[in-house]
């Protein structure tokens, strides 16, 4: 079989069988001819479907027809690609790496903001460093956000996160390169890659419109004093500011970072410079060896 000389493939003789083998095997995909002995793959794909802990994993139906219907039933049935025969045995691998590509980084997406997670953001980062490029990496967090949760709920929080997604696509598209990359930490960390030259418009874009759609997310009263009172575990009441963002960049524009870790202890070291200012700044690193004092750029806009 074409597949056999890049993966490990295990073939099963009829529909039923098929169905017992991906029980027991686990697949990362399966590839599924619509006329087999018994169920027709098309009612193999219906089985496969039905059940909830294959909801991810890859189905490729071939067929030696190439009418519409056919096709359509195969998708409908929950297929993610077809192929007709006879088929091109370098089509045939060039869709199967597509497919396994595609659902590695669906899997990988944090499920709110569907950005890529941790594991496409540290591939990110060290394909740059491997690359000898000149980089960018902005470290992006939410000040008083667990106030606003606590004031309005989570679900409310949830739509604070998707709303900072959607700027940093934005403001990138608008304002960054081609290439550059953002990702969700988790929770209301984010992270995006630009390059040097780029990196402060994009963070001043970022802020102004984030300061100008937050207020969108409280009531009038609490805009108007431009803080939210929560109730502490001691029932004692607290007052916090609005959320804001703040945004700490590391940078190998002045001296070489060679490794993730890295770029993570500058980020942590900067964040916790911004945290004690008012407001939504960014603070980029500026310093030409390890061994100085900090030494950043910051902005309050």
């Amino acid at each position: 079989m074409v597949l056999s000389s890049e993966y490990e493939v295990v073939e099963a003789g009829d529909g039923e069988e098929g169905l017992e083998m991906v029980n027991r095997e686990k697949p990362d995909l399966v590839l599924l001819d619509g006329v087999l002995r018994g169920m027709s793959g098309f009612e193999v794909c219906r089985a496969l479907r039905e059940r909830d802990s294959n909801n991810l994993m890859p189905i490729v139906m071939i067929t030696s027809s190439d009418k519409q219907e056919d096709i359509l039933l195969g998708l409908e049935l929950g297929a993610d690609d077809y192929i007709t025969k006879p088929f091109d045995s370098r089509e045939l691998l060039s869709r199967i790496k597509n497919l396994l590509r595609r659902i590695d980084r669906n899997r990988n997406a944090n499920p709110l903001t569907g950005l890529p997670g941790n594991i496409e953001i540290q591939r990110e980062i060290v394909s740059r460093i491997s690359k000898n490029v000149k980089f960018a990496v902005a470290y992006v967090d939410l000040d008083n956000f667990k106030a606003y949760n606590d004031a309005y709920s989570f679900s409310r929080g949830d739509t604070v996160i998707v709303l900072t997604a959607d700027i940093l696509r934005d403001q990138i598209r608008l304002w960054g390169n081609a290439d550059d990359f953002v990702g969700h930490i988790g929770g209301d960390d984010f992270i995006f890659v630009s390059t040097p030259d780029k990196i402060a418009k994009i963070c001043e874009e970022i802020i102004a419109i984030f300061d100008e759609k937050i207020k969108e997310f409280y009531n009038d009263e609490d805009i108007q004093a431009l803080c939210v009172k929560t109730i502490n575990r001691k029932g004692e009441v607290e007052i916090f500011p609005i959320v804001s963002i703040s945004i700490a960049v590391a940078t190998n524009q002045y001296r070489d970072l060679d490794s993730y870790l890295v770029i993570s202890d500058i980020a942590s070291e900067l964040k916790n410079k911004l945290k004690r200012m008012k407001g939504s700044n960014y603070c980029m690193d500026r310093r030409m060896s390890a061994s100085e004092a900090v030494f950043a750029e910051e902005r309050q806009v």
